[in-house]
This record gives C-alpha cells, sequence and structure tokens, in this order.
C-alpha cells in the first residue's frame, strides 16, 4: 500500500514538472514568435544578394543609416510609393542607403525587372526567393520599410506614408 503511495506521488510529481516546463517553453516560443524589430532594438542581420548578383549584407553597424523597404511588383501601394523612394534615394544617396528587399517568393524576376526599369530605380534591389528576410522582419503587409541607424538599430516602422512625411522621418535619421 505505501509502495503504490509513493509510486502514485513520483508519477504526480513528474506529471506537474512536465506541465509547468511545458508552460514556460510555451510562453517563451510564443514571445519570441511574436517579437518583430521594433524601435531601439537591432535589426536582424540577413544578406541577400541583388538582382545584379552582389551580396548586400543588414545588420550591424553601417557606414550610413538605412531605409530598407519590403515590396512585390503587384503591390498596389509600392507601386504608389516608388516614385517618392527614387526621389528620396536621389536625393539622399550620398548620407543614405536604401535597400529594397523584393518578396520574390511570391513575385517573378521577370515582373521586378519590369518594374525597377518602370521606375527607373538606381538603389539595390535585393531579392528573397525563400522568404527569410521578410520572415526575420515578420513583414505581414507590404510595403513595409525600416529606418536603421548607423549602430544597426531599427529607428522607425513604416508603412506607406505621404513624401513629406517620409523625407522628415529620414532628416532626422541622418542628422543623429
Amino acid at each position: 500500500m505505501m509502495r503504490n503511495r509513493i509510486i502514485a506521488m513520483i508519477i504526480l510529481l513528474f506529471a506537474g514538472a512536465t506541465v509547468y516546463l511545458n508552460m514556460f517553453q510555451s510562453k517563451d516560443a510564443a514571445k519570441s514568435a511574436d517579437t518583430a524589430p521594433q524601435a531601439g532594438y537591432l535589426a536582424p542581420s540577413f544578406e541577400l544578394a541583388s538582382l545584379e548578383g552582389q551580396p548586400y549584407r543588414v545588420g550591424g553597424s553601417r557606414d550610413k543609416p538605412l531605409l530598407l523597404n519590403f515590396w512585390a511588383s503587384w503591390c498596389g501601394p509600392c507601386r504608389q510609393e516608388a516614385p517618392d523612394l527614387k526621389a528620396l534615394y536621389d536625393q539622399y544617396k550620398d548620407r543614405l542607403d536604401l535597400y529594397a528587399v523584393n518578396a520574390t517568393h511570391q513575385d517573378t524576376i521577370a515582373d521586378v525587372r519590369e518594374t525597377v526599369k518602370e521606375f527607373d530605380f538606381r538603389f539595390p534591389i535585393l531579392l528573397d526567393p525563400k522568404g527569410d528576410a521578410t520572415g526575420s522582419y515578420q513583414v505581414r503587409a507590404i510595403p513595409t520599410s525600416f529606418l536603421i541607424d548607423k549602430s544597426g538599430k531599427v529607428v522607425d516602422v513604416l508603412y506607406v506614408m505621404e513624401r513629406e512625411q517620409l523625407e522628415q522621418k529620414i532628416k532626422k535619421l541622418i542628422s543623429d
């Protein structure tokens, strides 16, 4: 009788410990799965090839601040902001990098090339064929942009906005 009680208590102890540990692991996993880049935190690192095949790296310290834009050729709001991005890059390219990450896993290279030609983009177009960068930045809607300072920290997360508003944010970023 005493032996059965001891075995039952050991089983209950193990079951309780298992439930307790699983609760905390689930919370930690949920927390990391829901954590997208935020202002004040380091930008996730990645390396992608450009449309021309040249590798570009994001993450860590850099010479200039960065406007990191996630887009696709079929995206109406992306097309709407394209002329503003081009104009702002042309104006601030000496003080700001702009990388446009194409959601290539949801796009075609032919459409990307056509869009780049149509809008005369001169900034690097990075291809994300597996969605790795899009995933690490947890991009839920496109376009989504991230302003990243020289130390590699996210300063702001942006969605489509008027050119004047975006320019004010860029001016603040490059003056810091």
